[in-house]
């Protein structure tokens, strides 16, 4: 449905008091640099877009978060989108106003769903992303909330499709099954997703290999790919990717520089 548009990379940053952190299943947190410094890396290497994730609990740490908001707004010059605990409307103007271009919502979404009518009607649907955390029970697939520890009585796609007619722009959609494992994103899931949804879909979980990459806009129809562990540890530059995907009739934005 979206195929005429360039296939966007994301590289997802986890940030606990202001290192980056990396896990597998939601679990077993290990260092993974400095996020400026990736920041500024993935900028340069041509990544489409950032998502950082906030995932300390305290206030404290919400402050610093913030502050390092401003810190990436001044260092790179593609869009990036924030998120985690974000409970408000007034987290998102403090997050908006320190210089995200976008904000992703989760827990609050479900808990009050109003808020994504809210944050569309004053800022616009492409500052609103909807953040999914499912994994299939093997009946159907659930979404869950407070980062993958509590599961709800709401369907994948049914809650997909309501945060669609609420105004968001995107959905961030993240396979708890998949996530870290690093065989291969939820691409059936996904594909149905794309088949009954008008708005992008972004691909989480999965990431291990470039064929992954390529499978998830083939076979998954997402419009973008987001991943954490293979692009923070090396195991696959954005470049080399991008130029591989290109090769295989995706067609993405390819810097000239390199």
């Amino acid at each position: 449905m979206h195929n005429c548009l360039a296939k966007r990379i994301i590289p997802c940053l986890d940030v606990k008091d202001g290192n980056t952190v990396k896990g597998v299943n939601f679990k077993d947190l290990q260092h993974a640099g400095d996020p400026i410094q990736l920041a500024k890396r993935y900028n340069t290497e041509g990544a489409d877009e950032l998502v950082f994730l906030d995932i300390t609990a305290t206030v404290e740490g919400r402050k610093t978060f913030t502050k390092l908001v401003s810190k990436i707004a001044m260092e790179i010059n593609i869009p990036f989108a924030v998120g985690g605990g974000i409970n408000s409307f007034e987290d998102v103007e403090r997050l908006l106003d320190a210089g995200a271009d976008k904000i992703s919502i989760n827990s609050a979404a479900i808990n009050d769903p109003k808020i994504i009518d809210k944050i569309t009607n004053a800022f616009g649907s492409q500052v609103c992303i909807c953040a999914i955390d499912a994994q299939f029970d093997g009946t159907d697939w659930f979404c869950y909330i407070k980062g993958g520890r509590e599961k709800t009585s709401l369907k994948l796609i049914d809650w997909a499709k309501e945060v669609e007619g609420r105004g968001a722009g995107e959905i961030l959609f993240t396979s708890m099954n998949h996530d870290g494992m690093k065989n291969g994103y939820a691409n059936e899931i996904l594909a149905q997703m794309a088949e009954q949804l008008k708005i992008p879909i972004i691909a989480s979980g999965g990431a291990g290999k470039k064929e992954d990459f390529l499978n998830v806009f083939n076979l998954g129809k997402a419009d973008a790919a987001l991943a954490a562990s293979v692009f923070h540890f090396g195991e696959i530059k954005i470049n080399d990717l991008k130029h591989y995907l290109s090769d295989n009739g995706i067609k993405v934005r390819i810097l000239n520089n390199n």
